[in-house]
This record gives C-alpha cells, sequence and structure tokens, in this order.
C-alpha cells in the first residue's frame, strides 16, 4: 500500500502557478511596481491583484472595440468618502458604462457640490453631535447645513419635475429623474459641479439607476413637498427603469460588474445579468461575509449558481474596505 505522505509529496512536486513572493525592496523603485507584486503575495493583495488584470482585460477588450459594457454598483458611503472623485472621473471619461446606487449615493454627490463633508473622528461623543447638529459617517462629518442648502435646491427641482410631468401625462422614472437632476446641476451650479458623478453623467448619457431614490435625504424633501402642497400628484416611476435596465444588460453583447459593497446596487445589476446568462467579468470589493446568506457577502460563485454570472466568467472577490483598494485597482487599470 503506498503511504499517504508519499503521494501529497509526489503530488506537490507536479503542482504549478506562481510563486509566493513578495516585491524585492532592493529592486523595486516606485509603488506600482510593489502592486505589480501583488499577485504573488498571497490572500487579499493576490486577489486585488486578479482584478486589476481583470479590468485591464476589460478595457484591452474594448480598446479593440469590442463591446463590454461596463456596470458600475455602489453604496452610499462610497461617495460618502473619497472615492466619489475617482467615479466622478471613470464618468468623465466614459470608463463605465451604467450606474447603479441608492438614494445617499445620489444625494450625498449632490450636496458636496454646494457643501464638503469634513474629515472627522470615530471616536466622539455622538450625543454632543446630535445637539450640535453635525451628523457622522464614520469619521466624516456631515453638519446639518448640508442638508439644508440641499433643500434649497430640492423643492424648485421638484416643481420641474411635476411640470415635466404635466406635460407628458406621465411620471419620470427614477434614472430620468437623476438625469434631469444633472441637468438641473449644469443650468444652476458653478464650476465645482464637475467633481459630480450625477454631472458627469448627464454629460455623457450614462445611466444612474436607483430603485429605491427616495430612501433618503431626496424622500424627505418628497415629502414635505407633498405635505406642503397638500396633493401627491408628483411621482416617481420604477416600473420602467427595471426594463430599461434589464434590457441594458441583454442587449449588450458582453458585460462587466464592478459592484463597491453590497446591497441593493449589486442585486440589480447581477440580476439584470441573469437574463443574458450571466456577466463576463465581475468585481466585488466588499466587507460583507457570506457565511450568513446575505447577499452583500455573497461571492461571485454563488452568482454562478442562479446564472447571474457566467461559469467561465473572470471574476474574483476583495474582501477589503473599499477607500483601501479601490484607488489602486482604478490607477493600476488605467495609469499603468
Amino acid at each position: 500500500m503506498t503511504d499517504p505522505k508519499d503521494v501529497v509529496l509526489k503530488a506537490s512536486e507536479d503542482v504549478e502557478g506562481l510563486p509566493i513572493e513578495g516585491p524585492d525592496f532592493d529592486k523595486v523603485q516606485s509603488l506600482e511596481e510593489v502592486v505589480e507584486k501583488y499577485e504573488q503575495i498571497g490572500f487579499q493583495a493576490t486577489h486585488l491583484g486578479k482584478a486589476i488584470k481583470i479590468w485591464r482585460k476589460i478595457e484591452a477588450e474594448r480598446a479593440k472595440g469590442k463591446e463590454v459594457r461596463v456596470f458600475l454598483g455602489y453604496t452610499s458611503n462610497i461617495i460618502s468618502s473619497g472615492l466619489r472623485e475617482i467615479i466622478a472621473w471613470l464618468v468623465k471619461h466614459k470608463k463605465v458604462d451604467v450606474i447603479v446606487t441608492t438614494a445617499g449615493g445620489i444625494e450625498e454627490d449632490f450636496i458636496k457640490v454646494l457643501k464638503p463633508f469634513i474629515l472627522g473622528d470615530w471616536h466622539v461623543n455622538d450625543a454632543a453631535m446630535r445637539e450640535k447638529g453635525i451628523n457622522r459617517i464614520g469619521n466624516i462629518f456631515v453638519p446639518n447645513d448640508r442638508y439644508i442648502e440641499f433643500e434649497k435646491y430640492m423643492l424648485p427641482f421638484y416643481e420641474r419635475l411635476l411640470e415635466m410631468q404635466r406635460e407628458r401625462g406621465a411620471p419620470l422614472s427614477a434614472s430620468e429623474v437623476i438625469y434631469e437632476m444633472g441637468r438641473y446641476m449644469d443650468e444652476k451650479l458653478g464650476p465645482e459641479k464637475e467633481s459630480s458623478v450625477i454631472y458627469w453623467a448627464y454629460k455623457n448619457n450614462i445611466p444612474i439607476f436607483c430603485p429605491a431614490l427616495t430612501d433618503g435625504s431626496i424622500g424627505d424633501m418628497l415629502y414635505f413637498f407633498k405635505e406642503e402642497r397638500g396633493d401627491r400628484e408628483l411621482n416617481i416611476d420604477i416600473a420602467n427603469d427595471i426594463v430599461r435596465l434589464n434590457n441594458l444588460a441583454v442587449e449588450a453583447k458582453n458585460t462587466a460588474v464592478i459592484v463597491l459593497g453590497g446591497s441593493l446596487p449589486k442585486h440589480a445589476i447581477i440580476n439584470a445579468n441573469l437574463f443574458r446568462e450571466g456577466s463576463d467579468y465581475a468585481i466585488y470589493v466588499t466587507t460583507a461575509v457570506p457565511w450568513d446568506g446575505s447577499l452583500s457577502g455573497a461571492p461571485p460563485s454563488e452568482g454562478v449558481s442562479w446564472g447571474k454570472i457566467r461559469a467561465k466568467a473572470d471574476y474574483v472577490e476583495i474582501w477589503a474596505d473599499a477607500t483601501l483598494v479601490f484607488p489602486i485597482l482604478a490607477y493600476m487599470t488605467f495609469f499603468r
């Protein structure tokens, strides 16, 4: 009988692949050279290295004129952070084709054009913060006056939407509302608008979907608008958006899914890709775990079981804070 230890040793001699090896600091001359070695470091560094390769492959295919429709999804905290400016750059330069986000991902983008969020601290007296009118998103501070300023723009904007609804005899879809918000920014705001994702999506006709558009300050303002008028005339259509989003996946020759976080944006995108038997590429960046059965923590391979990602797709999941890895991922894709 063969000793099992001999079998393992023999098998190990046949294993092929990249050796585990980090950067040699006696030789590297830039941070980019360090990151180029990530794939061989192991653990999540390897996943980030693989994500860079996948996004570079997507870009190479697009550069050849081949259609790879890129769907980008992100939760509102991504826009709360400085990742907003990176996403705005991607939209400005047409590196993504379709966006799905949450209500906060819309309203906070608009608010930041008016007034910035402030770097704070994780360890504060939140009760005292409440008394001072300062809201906290982790270590990011958002004073109440940001929302007061936002309201000055949103109530007239809702008047505009209501007039458009009356003229066409039907409510606008959520994606149309966001497009009109971009037009509104273009008309009403100064050069600061060029930091905005919504503005560049409007300029480049890149659709932004938000199936839960009222789940935030936008919804609060809509409530005030409706209550002050005493009617329920203004409405927002979400039914037509699901048709539009699904068809953007179905009609594409190839698709790529890039998701920061999880939740509704992640599912809306991969579910749209189900109707074309799965996406061809997928990059997930998340801190959510898979063992509670949540969609936010579900790895790409679970999406394969549903037909939302193709079995032969190039995919990877990075378990990490997106603020740490997404700047590296985007920079190494487009500037290296």
